[in-house]
């Protein structure tokens, strides 16, 4: 096993943290079998927090990494460029990573080598500014019941911030298919209580509901379950079983309480149904649906061509 050598340990993460470096790595120390299984073989984003810096989201891995880290090319299409991602794949690199002041694990969909194979849909649920936890359960159950309406089942888990993930392990389908997949998932829970929740990108069109954001997928990445949060108390993403969303909020789970919280096991990959086809009629209905990132850039171009306009008439 390879020496790593862990550095001012006792120093605070970062304001608020309630937390040193010391407290990060005992914990991913405690974490390191479940989250090591969700890491492992994925090209793997961190965000970092440096001393007199602001939090930054790290792909490409620093010069200085040892030779011993395992690391994968990812041609990026959007910056024309290839990334060298890490992998964590044992404890000595989620010790390595964790001493580059790294608090957030951020591994793809995918594993190495499969890019266009994604092992999980995601949904992720986001909560309008100032909302409790409440609308978020409301918002996983409405996913829920539009799965067991397929004939599906997924697993839910807190974001760590204020939502939470849903998701869906998958098995024969292409990073297009699965994000078609993903946009008719949403649409047929939003048709189901279109007052609580919205597929509506634009944050201004959301009209105070959680958004179900089907985006995460391609090249996308998601915070892993178990992976701490940069967020005061330095809470973690933690599984939570379907019976006992009413019963938790976000902030239950830190990098003081979390460990403790899995006896030995791991409740994520208990929860997880076995990965399952995706319907080609699902997949079908998401190909009629505009891709939401790139509907919202045509809608951002109309309104500031429609702005202008006005201003010019007066």
């Amino acid at each position: 096993m390879q020496d790593v050598r862990l550095t001012n340990l006792d120093e605070p993460l970062f304001p608020d943290a309630g937390a040193t470096k010391r407290h990060l790595v005992d914990y991913l120390t405690a974490v390191s079998g479940p989250l090591l299984r969700e890491l492992a073989d994925r090209p793997l984003s961190v965000i970092r927090v440096l001393r007199g810096q602001e939090p930054f989201m790290q792909k490409n891995l620093p010069k200085y990494t040892p030779d011993w880290l395992p690391r994968t090319t990812v041609w990026a299409e959007r910056s024309h460029r290839e990334i060298s991602y890490g992998l964590c794949n044992d404890l000595p690199a989620l010790l390595w990573f964790a001493n580059q002041r790294s608090v957030e694990y951020h591994p793809t969909l995918w594993r190495v080598g499969q890019p266009d194979r994604p092992t999980y849909l995601v949904i992720d649920l986001d909560p309008p500014e100032g909302a409790g936890f409440a609308p978020v359960v409301t918002a996983a159950e409405l996913v829920r019941a539009a799965l067991a309406e397929l004939g599906l089942a997924g697993a839910v888990k807190t974001s760590g911030s204020k939502g939470a993930h849903i998701y869906l392990p998958i098995t024969g389908a292409t990073a297009e298919q699965a994000a078609a997949a993903g946009r008719a998932l949403a649409a047929r829970a939003e048709r189901l209580d279109p007052a609580a929740v919205t597929t509506a990108f634009i944050r201004d069109d959301r009209g105070g509901k959680v958004f179900l954001d089907s985006t995460r997928a391609g090249g996308a990445t998601v915070a892993a379950v178990y992976s701490p949060r940069l967020r005061p108390g330095l809470p973690v993403s933690f599984p939570v079983g379907w019976d006992e969303l009413r019963s938790v909020t976000p902030a239950d789970f830190t990098v003081h309480t979390a460990a403790g919280l899995l006896a030995g096991g791991d409740p994520w990959a208990a929860s997880l149904p076995a990965p399952q086809p995706l319907p080609a009629g699902l997949v079908d209905e998401g190909r009629q649906i505009p891709v939401a990132r790139v509907q919202a850039m045509h809608e951002g171009k109309r309104r500031a061509r429609a702005r202008r306009a006005e201003t010019d008439g007066r």
